[in-house]
């Protein structure tokens, strides 16, 4: 993989995105980071380019990737608009192309599934719930998966349990069939999605991740 020194982030002012941020500034990478509103920011670092835009609008996700050398995405779905996450898939997917970038990491649900996975019935209930109670966003999710594994990206989506908004730094369980664990450190996510930047490990994988 290619030095990585630049990073675009999509979702980074969310409860897991704003911890993300955090540690990439600690760790002196530069930042482009899109948001809808920039002036309710109150940013003010020279690590950080704000770029103004949605998700959804390919000319916005084409600007904030330009000059980057991977993405790294917490979106997370709007309160009472429609579903985002394949429209920002298929959004970002051609904009890498177009800026031959190869790296994408992005999180997600444990509802999530693939052709690898093996359940136990605590995650099955989960991902039940999630179906009934959010049908449309649910399967709009199984859609980007679907979309990640037909790419030519070197993707890896993290599938997650609860976000607890902590920093606190501790072990961490990595499974590629099961959900181990009920919560998640938002700081422990955060390591975990920068060490995958510059690893081969779990490209093309979707792990589950839960704090030990």
């Amino acid at each position: 993989m290619k030095p990585i020194h630049r990073v675009a982030v999509i979702g980074g002012t969310g409860k897991s995105g704003k911890y993300l941020v955090k540690q990439l500034l600690k760790q002196n990478f530069a930042i482009k980071l899109l948001h809808r509103k920039p002036e309710t920011l109150d940013i003010d670092n020279p690590l950080i380019e704000i770029v103004k835009g949605d998700a959804r609008d390919y000319n916005a996700i084409h600007s904030l990737l330009a000059g980057c050398d991977a993405v790294l995405s917490c979106l997370s779905q709007p309160v009472g608009e429609p579903t985002i996450f394949s429209d920002a898939t298929r959004n970002i997917l051609k904009a890498m192309a177009a800026h031959n970038i190869s790296r994408y990491i992005t999180t997600a649900g444990l509802n999530v599934d693939t052709p690898f996975d093996q359940k136990s019935e605590q995650t099955q209930f989960g991902t039940r719930w999630m179906y009934e109670n959010f049908p449309t966003t649910t399967a709009d999710r199984q859609v980007e998966y679907q979309l990640l594994t037909d790419s030519h990206t070197n993707w890896t989506m993290v599938r997650l349990p609860l976000i607890i908004q902590t920093d606190d730094v501790g072990e961490i369980i990595v499974s590629l069939t099961d959900c181990p664990g009920n919560n998640i450190s938002a700081t422990n996510l955060a390591l975990f999605m920068i060490a995958q930047l510059n690893s081969a490990e779990l490209v093309n994988q979707a792990p589950f991740i839960a704090d030990k």
